[in-house]
């Protein structure tokens, strides 16, 4: 079959019921296999060249309007949340409206580390459309321990996104064996040494994990949020909603997790935490300064 790399296929075993973009191919035992990324959920998989199925563009514009229609209902939902946020913040710095003035605002600041880019990219622009003050890197899951450390220093978030790609795999061990997942070990990893610089759940906002991860030892490691409570398949935009979330809380308000996943697209059986304080800061006056005033 004439499939190359950065091909969009299906497996013909499971109904082609997820796309895959073929990222490596490789020959195990004499036979030919193919590494694959999920094309919206982050999920990583590999398959033998006789599994897989070249999808058509037609199949695929199907396929992208069906998750772009689920996606533009949950910013529609995640949006209004923040409306009513933003009412809310306006009438609590304002004493219920009976003080005038400006005020300004402090979103928390946030690192994501991706360990893929076109997903990377995906939650960037979520980032953009909903305003959160991000600084997004490509980094590979097993580089990801190593680096997180050097990363805090440098960029000092208030929030910190671990994902990429993940899966279980029933033959390498038991549901509830790490070992037997793909990227779990590096994401809790991860979690681990990020805690080891900050320990405080409040100070540093963690969120960690992708399709299927081990979500008991991320939240053990340290994280407030992980995937993936049921083991299922989580959408690449769910950690970008879940930080949009905390990031436009204030500081002195308690996150309840179903008010933080309620809108992602996969909801709790895909995401899972504990209660969190927000990151945002609220200050004033405010007062725009034009050159000549100075």
């Amino acid at each position: 079959m004439d499939i190359a790399v950065r091909d969009i296929v299906g497996r013909k075993k499971y109904g082609c019921d997820i796309l895959f973009r073929v990222v490596q191919i490789k020959e195990q035992a004499g036979i030919k296999m193919a590494i694959l990324y999920g094309e919206d959920v982050r999920l990583v998989a590999d398959a033998p060249f006789e599994d897989l199925v070249k999808v058509g563009s037609l199949e695929r514009e199907k396929y992208h309007k069906q998750n772009e229609s689920r996606e533009m209902r949950s910013l529609t939902l995640f949006s209004q949340e923040m409306e009513l946020l933003e009412q809310k913040r306006k009438y609590d710095i304002s004493s219920g409206y009976r003080q005038q003035g400006d005020f300004f605002q402090m979103p928390g600041r946030v690192l994501h580390l991706d360990g893929d880019p076109s997903y990377l990219k995906k939650c960037m622009d979520a980032y953009e459309k909903i305003g959160v003050p991000v600084t997004g890197l490509y980094c590979n899951e097993k580089e990801m321990p190593i680096r997180i450390s050097s990363l805090l220093d440098a960029y000092r978030p208030d929030i910190l996104v671990i994902t990429g790609h993940d899966a279980y795999t029933k033959a390498k061990g038991k549901i509830m064996d790490i070992q037997a997942y793909r990227h779990s070990w590096h994401f809790m990893q991860t979690v681990k040494e990020a805690r080891k610089k900050v320990p405080q759940l409040d100070q540093l906002v963690i969120f960690a994990g992708a399709c299927q991860s081990h979500f008991e030892s991320l939240i053990s490691a340290g994280a407030n949020f992980a995937s993936s409570p049921t083991r299922v398949n989580i959408h690449a935009l769910d950690p970008a909603y879940i930080v949009a979330k905390v990031c436009f809380t204030p500081f002195s308000e308690r996150i309840h997790v179903w008010d933080a996943i309620r809108n992602t697209i996969t909801g709790e059986k895909g995401v899972g935490g504990v209660d969190t304080m927000g990151v945002l800061r609220t200050g004033m006056p405010f007062h725009q300064l034009e050159e000549d005033q100075i």
